[in-house]
């Protein structure tokens, strides 16, 4: 089994903000300084506007429905919860005929490690998600909404919840919004931490009030969602980012990042760099200047970087530094853009003990639903912490990769795939280092800590 990990030397240190004035162009977190999130401040930065667009308010013709998600595909917004799925055409899916309830879900709860962008939004700009929100209800005729947060920001709860009163209060949320035929109501659901319930329907079911396990698909949420209904879920992000596009055009959005990549993206850059937090930059920039934005690498030179958060399999300086931060580009690169976390990695860490923690979280994260993430995390962890105490066998690394294999692709979710993305990528890219462990039982960085 292998000795227990003591936890308390995986605990963050420090707390990570945006408020360092470094983002390029930026459009969600453009005019925060902490204090005003509230109603009459987010209006006065031209807040609501699109809503009131939408609804042909202040003189204006108003939107119709198609409208607003034509304009939605030509920014070329694409969902910054992980998979990138393009937004416009995800709306599209939702049956706007549907006779019955159909539900709009915000999905803020956000577990990944290293990822800490949407808990910012939450606190300082809580009103552009709900009009986000309120605007993709429109589109898609749908009435209730739920933003599921996360369960370790109760903070970031209170404050949504806060929002929540002024808009209603606002006339911006409820029946008959601003004299309009248009209603539409929204709900802030708590939930209580696990990691699981970021997986779209694991949240649906601990949204309902069952255990939060992740259901078979098909039938995918678009026809049978929350309580069984057509329900369309975007992360946080995602939905604070809709009312800049209808405010200023798709077409402006995308002039912002590059084809099929539009607009700004907010990066969560921590581990080794003198400035963490996060960073608002447009989609297509240089991974090296994000880099020097978070003030450059602390304590050693560049060594590896996971540009994704701990599901996104690791990529060396080399690669890193000549990619640019987009879904194209990082895929093309043999990793994935995921939830944003850039974790930047130094040449003293090593990167058995590295893999070690990444295949902890996943094991003690896999809710046990299916056999092969049940079983295969604790043997991924198992495995590595032979090897990172100088027990390993030269077979484990084929070993490794054989059950990552047998992992990836084969379970209801993809926390699969998360286990085993990381251990491929390291395995892949540092192999020497993980010989050197087995080989002399001891670490090539030996000072690693």
């Amino acid at each position: 089994m292998g000795q227990r990990l003591d936890l308390s030397r995986f605990q963050a240190q420090g707390q990570e903000s945006c408020f360092h004035g470094k983002h390029i162009q930026p459009q969600i977190y453009a005019g925060l300084n902490g204090s005003n999130w509230s109603l009459k401040d987010y209006e006065a930065r031209g807040g609501y506007a699109a809503l009131r667009k939408i609804l042909g308010q202040d003189g204006g013709e108003g939107m119709t429905p198609d409208a607003v998600i034509a304009d939605v595909k030509l920014s070329a917004l694409r969902g910054r919860g992980g998979a990138g799925f393009p937004t416009g055409l995800k709306w599209s899916f939702m049956p706007r005929q549907f006779p019955g309830q159909k539900y709009l879900v915000c999905n803020s709860d956000e577990g990944e490690p290293g990822t800490c962008k949407d808990r910012d939004i939450l606190l300082h700009n809580p009103h552009a998600v709900i009009e986000g929100m309120a605007i993709a209800a429109y589109a898609m005729g749908i009435s209730v909404g739920y933003n599921y947060i996360h369960g370790e920001i109760f903070e970031a709860y209170e404050r949504f919840e806060a929002a929540l009163e002024e808009a209603r209060a606002a006339g911006y949320l409820g029946r008959n919004i601003m004299g309009s035929s248009y209603s539409f109501q929204l709900h802030a659901h708590h939930g209580f931490g696990a990691y699981i319930c970021g997986e779209e329907t694991a949240l649906l079911e601990s949204l309902e009030g069952k255990k939060g396990q992740p259901r078979f698909k098909p039938p995918f949420p678009a026809s049978y969602g929350l309580y069984g209904k057509p329900t369309t879920i975007n992360n946080t992000e995602t939905f604070a980012a809709v009312p800049w596009i209808i405010r200023h055009g798709g077409q402006a959005y995308l002039d912002v990042g590059k084809p099929n990549n539009g607009g700004t993206k907010i990066f969560s850059v921590v581990g080794d760099v003198n400035a963490p937090g996060n960073f608002e930059i447009p989609m297509g920039t240089p991974f090296s200047k994000l880099l020097e934005l978070a003030g450059g690498v602390k304590g050693g030179a560049l060594k590896a970087v996971i540009p994704g958060g701990s599901s996104a399999p690791v990529l060396p300086a080399s690669i890193m530094m000549d990619i640019t931060m987009d879904y194209d580009a990082i895929a093309k690169a043999g990793s994935m853009l995921g939830s944003g976390a850039v974790i930047v990695m130094n040449d003293t860490r090593c990167m058995v003990k590295s893999l070690l923690r990444l295949s902890y979280f996943y094991q003690h994260e896999s809710c046990g639903q299916c056999t092969p993430c049940r079983e295969g995390t604790g043997w991924l962890w198992r495995m590595v912490d032979r090897i990172e105490r100088g027990q390993g066998r030269m077979e484990d690394l084929d070993l490794l990769n054989s059950v990552a294999d047998n992992i990836q692709g084969r379970t209801i979710c993809a926390l699969g795939d998360a286990a085993a993305m990381p251990v491929r990528g390291m395995i892949k890219h540092f192999r020497d280092e993980f010989v050197h462990h087995i080989e002399h039982k001891t670490c090539v960085v030996p000072a690693y800590v």
